[in-house]
């Protein structure tokens, strides 16, 4: 958990929106991401904010994510 704490508080405000937009648009629509062959992971690409989300979502509908922000 730290790690994760450590890369956030890096974000930029400007970062952290355009995050926050991809998460928000996976969370309504969790099939919004491509299937990642071969694993129960999905690939969502929001090339409009550089923004690049693989998340996995649960059996009860959790949804894990690590994501990545382009500068």
């Amino acid at each position: 958990m730290e790690p994760a704490l450590t890369q956030l508080a890096k974000l930029t405000a400007s970062e952290t929106h355009r995050l926050d937009r991809a998460i928000v648009a996976i969370s309504v629509n969790p099939e919004l991401g491509t299937e990642v062959p071969g694993t129960l992971l999905c690939d969502y690409v929001d090339e409009i904010d550089s923004v690049r989300v693989i998340y996995y979502v649960t059996a009860l509908g959790s949804i894990t994510i690590v994501a990545y922000v382009e500068a």
